[in-house]
C-alpha cells in the first residue's frame, strides 16, 4: 500500500501564520515531479497541533486533488483526545486520502491498555487503513511492541510509523506482527538501516528538502542494493542532522524558504530559526543542492 520515501510535508504559511494554499499546491507538484512516493499531510512537520480541524480537512482535500493520483496522500488525524481523533479520522476518510496516520496521545500518558482502546476506537471509525505513529521523544508515551501486536489484529490497522532510532524496535515489531504489517521509519538518520533490514519506507522530514535523493536511497534499499542506498544516505547525512538543530519544523521551513519554495511562516509557540544555526543549514543545503531543481519564484 505505502512504501518508499513518504514526505512529511510542511504546511506553508504567510509570516502572519495564515495558510499559504498556493505554496502548498506548488509543493505537492514539486514532490510529484521529484519522485516522492507519498505525502503525509498535517503530521508533526505540518504543525498539526496549531491547525484547526477545518484547516486539516482542507489540506487533505487539496493534497488529494493536487496529487491527481501520482502519489498517495496520508492524513494526520491523531490527537490526545480519543473522541476528537475519531471525529477527524471519520471526516478525513471521506476526503480521498489513502490512509490516516494516528499519533500516540501526548501529555496525558495513557497506559498500554489505554493506547489499545484509543487506537481501536479510531480504527473502528476509519474507512481507510490506519497507520499507528509512535514518537516517544515528543509525546512521552511509548507504544510497546506487544501492544502493536494486539492492534495489528484489527482489520483496518495496517502498520506503524516507528520513530525510535535504530533497528531493534522494528525487528521486534516484525517478529510479533509478521511480514504483512507495514513498518515505516520515522527517524531519517537511521532509516537506511531500517529499510535494509526489512522496513518498507520512511516518513521523512529530509524528503522536503532533498526529495529525489531520499527517494533514490529508499528505492535502492528496497531493491536490496545496499551499496547504492548507503552512498545516497551518506550524501544526506549532514542534512539529516542539520534539520534538527532546533525543533522540527523550524529548520526545514527555513531551508525551504532559502530554496524559494515557501515563505518563512510559523505559528506560535514555534519561533524563527536562531541565526546561529544558519551556516550549518546552508552547508547542508549546498551538499545536496545538485540533486533537485529547487529555485522557484513565489507569486
Amino acid at each position: 500500500m505505502l512504501s518508499g520515501s513518504l514526505a512529511a510535508i510542511v504546511t506553508p504559511m504567510y509570516p502572519d501564520g495564515a495558510l499559504d494554499e498556493a505554496a502548498f499546491a506548488a509543493l505537492v507538484d514539486f514532490h510529484a515531479e521529484q519522485g516522492t512516493d507519498g505525502l503525509v499531510v498535517a503530521g508533526t512537520t505540518g504543525e498539526s497541533p496549531t491547525l484547526t480541524d477545518d484547516e486539516k480537512l482542507g489540506l487533505f482535500r487539496q493534497a488529494v486533488q493536487g496529487a491527481r493520483g501520482r502519489m498517495p496522500v496520508v492524513a494526520g488525524t491523531g490527537s490526545n483526545a480519543t473522541a476528537a481523533s475519531v471525529e477527524l479520522t471519520r471526516a478525513a476518510s471521506r476526503t480521498g486520502v489513502a490512509a490516516v496516520l494516528v499519533v500516540t496521545p501526548y501529555y496525558n500518558k495513557p497506559t498500554q491498555e489505554g493506547l489499545y482502546r484509543h487506537f481501536s476506537a479510531v480504527a473502528d471509525a476509519s474507512a481507510v487503513p490506519v497507520i499507528l505513529y509512535n514518537v516517544p521523544g515528543r509525546t512521552c508515551c511509548d507504544l510497546l511492541p506487544a501492544t502493536v501486536a494486539r492492534l495489528a489484529a484489527h482489520p483496518r490497522i495496517a502498520g506503524i510509523k516507528e520513530a525510535t532510532p535504530g533497528i531493534e524496535r522494528p525487528r521486534r515489531i516484525r517478529a510479533l506482527c509478521g511480514g504483512e504489517f507495514l513498518i515505516l521509519s520515522g527517524d531519517d538518520p537511521t532509516s537506511c538501516d531500517m529499510l535494509l533490514d526489512g522496513g518498507q519506507g520512511v516518513i521523512s522530514v529530509t524528503a522536503n528538502v532533498a526529495p529525489a535523493l531520499m527517494q533514490a536511497m529508499c528505492s535502492a534499499a528496497l531493491a536490496g542494493d545496499a551499496a547504492a542506498a548507503r552512498a545516497a544516505d551518506e550524501r544526506l547525512r549532514e542534512l539529516h542532522g542539520a534539520l534538527f538543530v532546533e525543533s522540527n519544523p523550524i529548520p526545514v521551513k527555513w531551508a525551504l524558504a532559502q530554496m524559494g519554495l515557501i515563505r518563512f511562516g510559523l505559528r506560535l509557540p514555534l519561533t524563527p530559526l536562531d541565526p546561529h544555526h544558519a551556516p550549518r543549514l546552508e552547508r547542508a543545503l549546498s551538499a545536496v543542492r545538485a540533486t533537485a531543481t529547487v529555485s522557484r519564484a513565489l507569486s
